[in-house]
This record gives structure tokens, C-alpha cells and sequence, in this order.
């Protein structure tokens, strides 16, 4: 079994099919929205795939080191210009296929008019070693 991270972005990827922005969805289109992503991580539960997710507010901040005695130096918020992560959901799964083929469906939840939003999800599977490093 390998662990994958599935990053369902707002912005940063590729415009989806399906692409009007969930601020303008209806209340009924956002429950069936989440009501799809509910219904897929359980599934997942039952065939043991599912390890955690969680939907992501839409505020954030990128946070820096600052130097020593100094305090972290912060960029934002500024939601409307960055990448925006709108959630994860980590699979534990038997082989890149199988992540895809999940993440391939995961992308088929409903947006605005209850269509399919075709949105793109980045796959990322967990570094399971560290790298070698070779001189």
C-alpha cells in the first residue's frame, strides 16, 4: 500500500470543465457538492483507501523564517492572487493507478447546475525514504 495526497485546488491548476466559482453556486449545488465528497470518503472507509481529508478555509497566510531573534515574516492574506488549496484527502491505496483512477473521480463532483466539475486534483504520493544523495 503507498499513501497519496490529493490537493484539490481553487486556483493554481488548470481552469476545470465546469468552472464557475463555488461563491456563486447555490446553497442546494454546494450540499450536493459536499454530500459527493461525503459519500466518496466513505466508501473509501469501506475498503480501507481512506485515511483523513478536510475542506480548507479559503484565508490563509505564507509564513517565513525570519532570522534569528526575529519574528516569522508573513505574505498575506491574499487569497485572491495566491494558489489556493480548497481541501486534501490522503489515500492509502495499492498502486499510482489506483490513486488515479480515484483522483479521476474525485474530479467528477458536482459543481454549479450540478454538473460534473471535471476540476484537475494534483496526486502526490508520500516520500516513503529519504533521498539518496549521490556526490
Amino acid at each position: 500500500m503507498a499513501k497519496y495526497l490529493l490537493l484539490k485546488h481553487y486556483r493554481g491548476a488548470p481552469a476545470p470543465v465546469n468552472d464557475v466559482p463555488m461563491d456563486r453556486w447555490t446553497p442546494e449545488e454546494i450540499s450536493a457538492h459536499m454530500q459527493y465528497m461525503s459519500d466518496f470518503a466513505a466508501r473509501l472507509e469501506e475498503t480501507g483507501e481512506f485515511v483523513d481529508g478536510q475542506a480548507l478555509a479559503p484565508e490563509g497566510m505564507w509564513v517565513q523564517y525570519g532570522g534569528k531573534d526575529r519574528p516569522p515574516v508573513t505574505d498575506g492574506p491574499f487569497a485572491e492572487t495566491k494558489d489556493l488549496i480548497a481541501g486534501w484527502m490522503v489515500i492509502d491505496v495499492d498502486s499510482r493507478e489506483r490513486a488515479v483512477e480515484l483522483a479521476g473521480e474525485l474530479s467528477a463532483a458536482p459543481g454549479a447546475g450540478g454538473r460534473p466539475i471535471h476540476e484537475w486534483l494534483e496526486v502526490r504520493p508520500f516520500l516513503t525514504a529519504p533521498p539518496t544523495v549521490t556526490e
